[in-house]
């Protein structure tokens, strides 16, 4: 594929503001990166030179070199400071480009000519290998601009073929000779090169071709991303205030404000008041989930007792835990242990956490919350005995919409969404969550927190925290 059916296939080309300005821009960028390799090749080459031929010539072309190189960097400055916007002074830095260009390979020629011409043997290999390696360089890396790297290797290829002649003119030798071999192993050479350029040019083509592919998907995907956040906020909302009085009514029913029911309806409302509990759930956690991702979450940190974080915690579990025959115990820590959060969503993150270890429990069972110091860290952890999670099961215990076992989501209930959730806003706290389990044994999860300590009391109840663990 040639850059033109590139260009075809709807690629910013060159002839677009936004092609101009990434090409320039590489082409700059690439330049000011490699500007000590390229000026450390030519010094060494220099030097090694200055050794054998006459040092006052080789010096005074290098330094030729040298202010051809302060010219680029000037230019450099001027290309960072284009914005893209203003398309004449696009094609005013393409024309320094183009004229600095000429200078840089004019002189860099002219260095390695020099060379050659005060080098008495034949065959000039030292100033060629230069002079490949030099055309080598620019090939990879001024494919930006194909008419810029033409025009370098345009001046090196009459440089190759001035130092290819200057044996032929000066002894013309016969066809035999070989000094004719190596004139024609330097038009080899020009091919080599030439070859190479083009390879590099369609890569880097091929290569912007692809990076542009994948800038518009992602484009569409953060697009569909949030045409999906809006649509879930919109219903989620939606459903939120009818839903709230299809459960107050069921409340009602069942209480006998409408009236004595008859013994056969009320199962039927019991099971409507609890999926419509389930459903009530869901909601809340689609919002509190694309709250999240749309990073709109609000998090007000204060210093936090972790004890009291989980004593409000276990309290308001307790009910749920007596409906199923669970003991919540507790194990308070007996050091301070206050760590930086917001309030409402750590009591979030523990309801998710013994709601869990709750449901998943066997009636009868023991469930127990404890709280300690690890070093610089406070652990909250919440051990259960019930089914155990088997190996290997991570992504789907903190993944969306899952549960490791779709019985035991039909049997007790959960959206899938709960330790998805907590994960995220532990994420914001800079805590972790993990786990250990055994499968029949139990599951305990664990979240730690950084521990901070000397909190100043302020007035009207805050806390600043003021030194960190």
């Amino acid at each position: 594929m040639n850059a033109l059916e590139m260009f075809q296939e709807g690629r910013p080309d060159w002839f677009t503001s936004e092609g101009r300005e990434q090409k320039i821009k590489e082409y700059i960028r690439l330049a000011d990166k490699l500007v000590w390799k390229r000026q450390g090749s030519f010094l060494a080459a220099s030097v090694l030179t200055a050794f054998y031929f006459d040092a006052v010539s080789i010096f005074t072309f290098y330094g030729i070199v040298v202010l051809t190189e302060v010219l680029d960097l000037h230019l450099g400055r001027a290309a960072r400071n284009w914005d893209g916007s203003d398309a004449i002074v696009g094609r005013k830095i393409l024309k320094r480009i183009a004229v600095n260009t000429v200078l840089s390979a004019v002189a860099i020629a002219a260095f390695i000519i020099n060379i050659a011409l005060q080098q008495e043997a034949t065959g000039h290999f030292t100033p060629l290998f230069f002079l490949i390696s030099a055309s080598v360089f620019a090939a990879m890396y001024n494919s930006q601009m194909s008419g810029i790297l033409l025009l370098r290797l345009s001046i090196y290829g009459a440089a190759f073929l001035y130092i290819a002649l200057i044996d032929i003119f000066k002894f013309f030798p016969p066809l035999s000779s070989t000094i004719w071999l190596e004139f024609w192993t330097i038009v080899f050479v020009l091919y080599f090169i030439a070859d190479i350029s083009i390879k590099f040019y369609t890569g880097y083509e091929q290569q912007m071709k692809y990076v542009a592919l994948l800038k518009e998907e992602n484009e569409r995907t953060k697009t569909a991303l949030e045409v999906k956040s809006r649509f879930l906020s919109i219903v989620s909302h939606e459903l939120r205030t009818p839903l709230t009085s299809i459960i107050g009514s069921l409340e009602l029913i069942r209480r006998g404000h409408g009236g004595t029911l008859p013994d056969n309806v009320k199962p039927v409302l019991d099971i409507a008041a609890r999926n419509s509990q389930r459903l009530a759930s869901l909601v809340e956690d689609l919002l509190d989930l694309q709250k999240l991702e749309a990073g709109e979450m609000e998090f007000i940190f204060k210093p936090i007792d972790a004890n009291d974080l989980v004593q409000e915690a276990v309290e308001s579990a307790e009910g749920y835990a007596s409906k199923l025959g669970i003991t919540v115990e507790t194990e308070f820590c007996t050091e301070p242990c206050q760590i930086s959060g917001e309030n409402k969503r750590l009591v979030q993150v523990m309801n998710n956490l013994l709601s869990n270890a709750i449901k998943f429990s066997d009636e009868g069972s023991t469930v127990t919350v404890r709280v300690e110091v690890i070093g610089a860290h406070v652990r909250i952890s919440v051990e259960d005995q019930g089914v155990g999670i088997p190996e290997g099961s991570r992504e789907v215990v903190f993944g969306k919409f899952t549960q490791v076992d779709a019985s035991d989501i039909r049997k007790v209930g959960g959206t899938g969404l709960g330790l998805n959730i907590t994960e995220q806003i532990l994420d914001r706290h800079n805590a972790v969550i993990d786990y250990v389990s055994e499968v029949g044994v139990g599951s305990t999860f664990f979240i730690e927190f950084d521990r901070i300590k000397n909190v100043k009391a302020l007035p009207g109840d805050r806390k600043e925290i003021t030194q960190a663990a």
